[in-house]
């Protein structure tokens, strides 16, 4: 089963889908069963109708890139993970638009923030609770969602911490699974959806 990673060189992302069971492709989408967008610079604001209010490391050539990604992989209704600029990123790709710079999010130093959130997704309850820490490395963040998205944990200041759509396998967070494995391990949520790509492409090939 091989999961499409845009980003060569994203080895955190990498090396926890290869110890989860998981062929990473980098090259070309075809033939994977699933898209999975990494963290990175900020979108473009011209792509949900913002001027620039403090966007930051901006690559237009990726922007457009990720986003034909989604359109391929939406369109063929396959599973799509976005993380951190990817969660963003599908906000917008649905019509969404994103908070530009929020304070209280960001990295200290070298190291993730960390802090407390909230969920009622089922999902993301059976995993880790109602109320569980993730890690934090972004100034951005979804504002107003995209059609058919639906937020489902918060962070305690009431930013959004991850949103999933309602009909299609489209699952997104803003913190970084790849690299949290204390206090909370990140790594079951990659499990899980490793575990409904399977499923779903296993159904397929059936």
């Amino acid at each position: 089963m091989k999961i499409f990673l845009p980003m060569p060189g994203q080895n955190r992302y990498s090396d926890a889908l290869a110890a989860l069971g998981a062929q990473v492709e980098t090259d070309a989408p075809e033939g994977c069963a699933a898209l999975l967008l990494p963290g990175g610079g900020d979108l473009h604001p011209s792509l949900y109708g913002q001027e620039d209010r403090g966007s930051t490391n901006i690559d237009e050539q990726r922007d457009r890139a990720e986003l034909a990604l989604m359109r391929r992989f939406t369109g063929l209704q396959l599973p799509v993970l976005g993380v951190c600029r990817g969660c963003q990123l599908v906000n917008v790709f649905f019509g969404g638009t994103l908070h530009q710079d929020i304070p209280g999010h960001s990295r200290l130093g070298q190291a993730d923030r960390m802090h407390g959130s909230y969920t009622d997704d089922p999902v993301l309850n059976a995993l880790y609770g109602t109320r569980f820490p993730v890690n934090s490395s972004h100034h951005q963040a979804v504002d107003r969602l995209g059609s058919g998205l639906h937020v489902i944990q918060w962070a305690d200041d009431g930013t959004v911490e991850a949103i999933r759509h309602e009909t299609l396998p489209v699952f997104c967070v803003q913190w970084h699974p790849e690299r949290l494995r204390t206090p909370t391990d990140g790594w079951r949520l990659l499990e899980w959806w490793l575990g409904t790509v399977r499923a779903q492409d296993g159904a397929c090939r059936g």
